[in-house]
């Protein structure tokens, strides 16, 4: 997303609630650039082109050899890089200072669909720095678990956790590790906003989130319609960018100097991979894994100003402009573990 545009996140720039191609913005750099991959990949040539306009992906093939640990190893780079500057953010996009003041970082969507927590032992899975984490135990909940795998995120989710005079627990750890490092089960698990793009396998995530939930504990999902991740997001119009599903030993590659709400400072470790998962991959997911689902709501809102011509209609609520055609911005997915 350009910079220029962080002033229309105001809360809604959590990073565990980015999607897909809010994190690219447009190249800075003055003319054209080819950037390689060499053979390493399995091919002779991998490229995506760089330009003054826009940003394009590269799909990468896994290299002969490797293993999507270094996929996974990149991004925590990417992400510690990340929890660094979020957890000092000076442009007010995380509402950092309305947390620690007892106020909430949740938006009217998910607070309309979660129901009450009241009473409820909650596992939030990709935390990032836990303001979310910390605004569930606000509503009432028993107890709240955050995870996340960058230890500066967790160790920045602690530190606030402490100064808002919160009781919740941050633990370090993969998702697809989260059953062994959190060592207890739940009623709700809790995942939104540009979490499951990070995952490479959808139907593993599944497993770990059923594994998670008590008999009867339920799933709450909320995230970017994958339609939507679709389309680039640098557009002046809906353009079709990208292919619905992303192979699993093929990610996107992307490369941004900077993080997405504004922050001039820079980031190390530019690389990172993502994920299209469509939305049948994620429903048959879980269902497979042994979770019923209660619903499938789409929406025509999002939570960030993803396409610059999007008009917003309320706090955090960004709609397409009247006589665009629509297209599904987000979804959300109730479901309750079986037996």
């Amino acid at each position: 997303m350009k910079a220029a545009s962080a002033a229309f996140f105001l809360c809604a720039a959590r990073a565990e609630r980015l999607t897909l191609h809010t994190l690219k913005r447009r190249n800075q750099e003055i003319g054209l650039g080819l950037l390689w991959m060499r053979k390493a990949f399995g091919v002779p040539w991998v490229w995506g082109w760089a330009s003054g306009f826009e940003r394009l992906p590269f799909q990468v093939p896994m290299r002969k050899g490797g293993s999507m640990d270094e996929h996974i190893a990149a991004n925590r780079l990417n992400w510690d890089d990340r929890a660094e500057l979020h957890a000092t953010d000076p442009t007010g996009s995380y509402c950092i200072a309305r947390v620690l003041e007892g106020g909430s970082s949740l938006h009217a969507l998910e607070l309309s669909e979660i129901g009450d927590v009241s009473g409820k032992d909650i596992a939030h899975l990709q935390c990032h720095i836990g303001l979310d984490t910390i605004s569930l135990k606000r509503l009432g909940a028993r107890s709240v678990a955050g995870l996340d795998f960058s230890p500066k995120a967790i160790a920045a989710a602690r530190d606030f956790a402490t100064r808002a005079g919160v009781d919740v627990r941050f633990v370090e750890a993969p998702v697809y590790d989260a059953v062994e490092a959190l060592n207890a089960d739940y009623d709700m698990v809790f995942v939104t906003w540009g979490a499951i793009n990070w995952l490479d396998d959808i139907t593993r995530w599944a497993r770990v989130v059923a594994a998670l939930l008590r008999p009867g504990g339920r799933l709450y999902l909320l995230e970017g319609h994958p339609t939507m991740l679709q389309f680039d997001m640098m557009a002046d119009t809906l353009t079709l960018q990208l292919d619905w599903r992303t192979p699993q030993a093929q990610p996107l590659a992307w490369d941004d100097a900077q993080t997405y709400t504004g922050d001039p400072r820079s980031l190390t470790n530019v690389r990172t991979y993502e994920w299209l998962h469509p939305l049948s991959s994620i429903v048959n997911a879980l269902v497979g894994a042994g979770l019923s689902i209660d619903f499938l709501n789409e929406h025509d809102v999002i939570v960030w100003k993803a396409f610059s011509f999007l008009r917003e209609t309320g706090r955090n609520k960004f709609e397409l402009p009247a006589g665009m055609p629509r297209i599904p911005m987000s979804f959300s997915i109730g479901a309750t573990r079986r037996g």
